[in-house]
C-alpha cells in the first residue's frame, strides 16, 4: 500500500494579526505534514519575525516548517527546509547549503524539470497548477496524469498544488499525490481554518478509500 496523502499548508500572501493563533487552531484540527511560509517580496526582517512567531507553533505539533524561495535564509533561521521555484537561484547550490534539511522544487507541468530536480537531490517535487487559483498568476497547468507517471516511476514524493479544495482533490489523491498543498481551502474556509483542515483531511481519506 502506498503511504497516505497528507496535507501541506501554505501561508496566505499576507499574515493577518493573530495569525499564529489561527495556525495553532488549524494544526490542532487534524493531520498536517508541514507549513510553508510564503511571503513573496517581504524583506528578510519580516520573514524573520514571521518565522520566530510561527515555527514554534509548528514544532510544538511535530509539523515541519519550510521557507519559500531562500535556502540560505532557511538555514540561518533554523527552518526545516526550503521550497524553491524555478527562478529561485541555483538548486544544486541550495542542496549543498541545506545539508540534511528538506529541499522542495517547483516543477510546474514538466517531467524534465521533475527528473532534473530528482537528480540534484530534491526531497520532493511539486506539480501544478491543477485548478484555477487566485493565490498567484498561473502560467502552467498540470494534469493528474503527471502524478500517476511520477508515482509509478520514482520514489521521491510529489506535491500537488493550485486551486485544490475538499471538493476537487479526490482525483489528485487517486492519481498518486503524496501531499496536497493548499492555501485558500484552509485559510478562507467560511467556518475557519480548523474546519478547513478537517474538510481537507476528510476528503483525502475518502479519496484514499476509493484508490
Amino acid at each position: 500500500m502506498p503511504p497516505p496523502c497528507r496535507l501541506y499548508l501554505v501561508t496566505p500572501p499576507v499574515l493577518a494579526p493573530g495569525f499564529a493563533d489561527a495556525l495553532a487552531a488549524a494544526l490542532d484540527a487534524g493531520d498536517v505534514a508541514c507549513l510553508q511560509l510564503r511571503l513573496k517580496d517581504a524583506p528578510p526582517d519580516a520573514v524573520k519575525r514571521a518565522t520566530e512567531a510561527l515555527m514554534p507553533v509548528c514544532h510544538a505539533r511535530d509539523v515541519a516548517f519550510i521557507l519559500n524561495d531562500d535556502a540560505k535564509l532557511a538555514v540561518a533561521l533554523g527552518c526545516d527546509g526550503a521550497h524553491l521555484g524555478q527562478t529561485d537561484g541555483d538548486h544544486e547550490a541550495a542542496r549543498k547549503i541545506l545539508g540534511d534539511r528538506t529541499l522542495g522544487i517547483t516543477c510546474h507541468d514538466s517531467r524534465h524539470l521533475a527528473m532534473k530536480a530528482g537528480e540534484i537531490g530534491a526531497d520532493y517535487v511539486a506539480f501544478g497548477a491543477f485548478f484555477p487559483t487566485s493565490t498567484k498568476d498561473v502560467l502552467h497547468h498540470a494534469q493528474p496524469e503527471i502524478l500517476e507517471w511520477w508515482s509509478e516511476m520514482f520514489e521521491i514524493p510529489c506535491v500537488a498544488i493550485g486551486g485544490i479544495t475538499a471538493g476537487n482533490c479526490g482525483v489528485l489523491v487517486r492519481a498518486g499525490a503524496d501531499f496536497l498543498a493548499v492555501v485558500g481551502a484552509v485559510w478562507n474556509h467560511p467556518a475557519g481554518p480548523a474546519a478547513g483542515v478537517r474538510a481537507m483531511n476528510a476528503a483525502i481519506a475518502e479519496a484514499g478509500r476509493d484508490a
